[in-house]
């Protein structure tokens, strides 16, 4: 499976954003699509994933901020970012991963800067 993400961009503190990560090749029927970023100096950490059923988990710093969303058919996770500020400003990585078969993948990030 390859991920491929796009979105990224510069925006002002309040302003919205969308990230969406395609995934090509053979998708498990049960699998984790979710969004991770990283921060200059910090370590990575979940934004938000999204089972194949569609129950989501956020980190609490985006809880009514951020809506985590996917399209089976299409194969694509959505990232809506809306009241961002400049604590968000990270790189952005898209994941996959699944139990049967055990693979777990990531896609290349995407930047998002959050200034005014």
């Amino acid at each position: 499976v390859q991920l491929q993400a796009s979105g990224g961009g510069l925006v002002q503190p309040g302003g919205s954003l969308r990230l969406s990560c395609a995934a090509f090749g053979t998708l498990s029927r049960f699998n984790t699509m979710g969004w991770y970023r990283q921060a200059p100096g910090m370590q990575r950490e979940l934004v938000a994933r999204i089972i194949s059923g569609g129950d989501t988990v956020y980190t609490d710093s985006v809880k009514g901020r951020f809506t985590i969303s996917r399209d089976n058919a299409e194969k694509t996770v959505y990232l809506q970012m809306t009241g961002l500020q400049p604590e968000d400003t990270a790189v952005y990585y898209c994941n996959y991963n699944s139990l049967v078969p055990s693979v777990n993948y990531w896609g290349k990030g995407t930047l998002v800067t959050v200034s005014s």
